[in-house]
């Protein structure tokens, strides 16, 4: 039987319709159900909690769980994989932190491209790094630092996060701006290396404010100096590096990203829900608590801001011969 051909055209237009719905759908409800955020790092690091901060700020704002997905290995190149060949759907999300940058130049045989394969979303936050040397230590400055250093050459120890990490490189750009020579103990995460500081088995480490503030304040390592150009309003009385060695600067940040060609309206939701949050009064007290500052950015700005910090560390790593794979 053949239908009447206005029969034909309202059909041809209800299928049309039907198939445009899920697009309609996915950009009114999402997210619809829960959201993963890959970490790099283990529980309890300082990517952890900034991740833990923003996930449960974007769980209530958008009436959907973010659920934590941590994925310790190979200085975050484990998760960022992960991450990277996940369906770019917004259900996969990636914390973002100065590894993925470094990285880029660290690794030679890496099976996924971090600017290619990991779309900025927004930043998070800033925190100074800080260099804190062990409180039994007889040095209080930078530049009693590295004239003990020089006095006694490749017999202080610098602990790190690991191989690459923040905390390596940028003690690796102090030494290149010094000449100082200090000896590099790689740790699997912030955790021991800060119980090796403590102790004194190594002197001197270079970390994120977060993880460290809570020994500064207590009096178990000492601040020495933080990395930023100007001043933490959380160490208020301890100078810069700068200030000794002008033109040095490190700091820690955060943000999020998601596998390439996710769609950009959910981009754009995310953008704004995090922008929310950095905006609020309770995530703005919880991120002062740890020495960070919130760092709104738009998603094009965030991805600019990851291409210049790229480029920036591959001097040091090509500087330092540092070389992982």
């Amino acid at each position: 039987m053949r239908l009447p051909r206005r029969k034909i055209l309202q059909l041809a237009a209800g299928s049309a319709a039907f198939s445009a719905m899920p697009r309609i759908v996915r950009a009114e409800t999402y997210p619809a159900r829960p959201v993963h955020i890959i970490v790099g790092f283990p529980p309890g690091a300082a990517s952890d909690i900034n991740a833990r901060l923003i996930g449960d700020w974007l769980s209530q704002r958008l009436n959907q769980q973010f659920v934590i997905d941590n994925r310790p290995g190979a200085g975050s190149n484990v998760g960022t994989e992960a991450a990277a060949h996940a369906p770019a759907d917004g259900y996969t999300l990636l914390l973002v932190t100065p590894p993925n940058v470094i990285n880029m130049s660290l690794y030679d045989n890496l099976n996924f491209n971090f600017l290619r394969d990991i779309a900025p979303v927004a930043s998070i936050m800033r925190t100074p790094m800080v260099m804190e040397v062990n409180a039994g230590l007889p040095i209080k400055t930078v530049g009693e630092f590295i004239a003990y250093a020089k006095a006694n050459p490749g017999k202080l120890n610098f602990a790190s996060s690991g191989n690459g990490t923040g905390s390596h490189v940028a003690a690796e750009l102090f030494k290149f701006m010094t000449g100082v020579d200090i000896v590099h103990v790689p740790y699997r995460g912030p955790a021991q290396a800060l119980t090796d500081l403590i102790s004194g088995r190594v002197q001197v480490m270079f970390d994120v404010l977060t993880s460290s503030i809570g020994h500064i304040r207590a009096g178990e390592v000492r601040a020495i100096a933080v990395t930023t150009a100007a001043r933490s309003a959380a160490l208020p009385d301890v100078p810069t590096v700068a200030d000794t060695v002008p033109g040095y600067e490190s700091s820690g940040w955060a943000g999020v990203g998601a596998p390439a060609n996710t769609p950009a309206d959910i981009v754009s939701t995310l953008n704004g829900a995090i922008g929310a949050g950095l905006a609020d009064a309770k995530v703005q007290s919880s991120l002062a608590d740890l020495g960070a500052a919130p760092a709104p950015m738009t998603a094009a700005a965030f991805g600019k801001f990851l291409a210049d910090e790229t480029e920036k560390w591959a001097k040091v790593v090509k500087f330092a011969n540092i070389k992982l794979g």
